[in-house]
């Protein structure tokens, strides 16, 4: 496995040293006493006078950060969810976020956790307009078993469990669609880790439904999905144009092109599989890369919703599948751990016999 990452003002760090050293202490409690910046400095090396200015869809710095989680709710930074009338409803209590960020738990049955999180419910409680939101959307066939895990490593995933917590955010439900804002930890997220952040069971379901073919990461950004699925022994190719800026690059042997002329060099992925992971909506890159594609297995990391933020403008992926796509057949869609505010999941297209 190649080594990374590089993070920019830190010292020697490597993927597979970063992932020793995150140690059970650390998977159980990633940000002692909420304070994120210092967590985030300690774990990839910066320095104590950082001022690396993180550019998404707000810019800020980590002290700039640190100061938005002190005020909390207050200025509305924690307002996810609201009635029909759009008054802002009371935060989830804290035994429903843990209720949603169990769902992820890779040492927990995932159909059993997603089962429990609905059934237990309280009516007209926030949880259960998520369960219903969620469980409405899920698609997971019977042939896909996910082998339960008490070793499994993701960094990124506890560092969302906390957030989860602190942002009071129990996951998204049918409103989130009009929710146009998120919070200040996002954009730190993005630069680390990556846009969202991969589960145990979408990594599990892609390398069940890989077959042992390659997988083509197209646009893979800093690489922390192709690392992931390496770790669990898959073959992936990770390709981007670079024009993004990512603090920690998390691969180092991304191969820089444009993905279109890519495809096209490589017998059009005809052997491989695709992963798209937040796919860019701007200037019809992923209706190019989808018509180009030659594989049979397509996989989508992205939104839920038609909120334009990944992939199409104005309709969701489903629709554009049923509309534009139809010589292949969604075989999977299952929740991703979701930032505070996003609506994420994994889909899974196969191609018609």
């Amino acid at each position: 496995m190649p080594p990374g990452p590089k993070t920019y003002w830190s010292g020697g760090l490597t993927s597979d040293i970063f992932f020793t050293a995150w140690t059970e202490e650390k998977q159980k409690d990633p940000v002692p006493n909420n304070d994120f910046r210092t967590a985030i400095i300690q774990a990839f090396g910066l320095g104590q006078d950082d001022v690396y200015v993180y550019h998404a869809i707000a810019s800020a710095t980590l002290k700039q950060v640190q100061n938005a989680i002190a005020q909390g709710g207050n200025q509305g930074l924690h307002a996810w969810y609201r009635d029909e009338k759009e008054e802002l409803l009371e935060p989830p209590p804290q035994s429903d976020i843990v209720a949603y960020t169990s769902i992820f738990n890779p040492a927990t049955a995932s159909n059993k956790a997603f089962s429990n999180f609905v059934s237990n419910a309280k009516k007209q409680s926030i949880r259960a307009t998520v369960g219903t939101h969620l469980s409405s959307l899920r698609l997971l066939p019977s042939s896909i078993s996910i082998p339960r895990s008490k070793t499994y490593v993701n960094p990124y995933l506890d560092f969302w469990r906390w957030s989860c917590q602190n942002l009071e955010w129990c996951g998204p439900n049918e409103s989130t669609a009009k929710i146009n804002t998120s919070h200040h930890i996002l954009p730190i997220f993005m630069h680390h880790f990556g846009c969202v952040c991969p589960s145990y069971e979408s990594i599990q379901v892609i390398k069940t439904l890989s077959r042992k073919r390659r997988v083509i990461d197209m646009g893979s950004g800093n690489g922390y999905w192709t690392y992931m699925l390496r770790r669990e022994g898959l073959t992936v190719v990770a390709v981007d144009n670079m024009q993004s800026l990512w603090r920690t690059m998390w691969v180092t042997d991304t191969i820089v092109e444009d993905g279109i002329k890519y495809l096209k060099e490589n017998s059009s992925g005809k052997d491989d599989v695709l992963l798209l992971v937040y796919p860019i909506v701007s200037l019809d890159f992923t209706k190019q890369i989808l018509a180009g594609f030659a594989g049979d297995t397509i996989c989508i990391a992205g939104t839920q919703n038609a909120n334009g933020y990944t992939a199409f403008k104005d309709v969701t992926v489903n629709e554009y599948f049923e509309k534009e796509m139809k010589e292949f057949e969604k075989t999977v869609q299952i929740p991703l751990p979701s930032f505070a505010g996003k609506d994420e999941a994994l889909y899974v297209f196969e191609r018609k016999e």
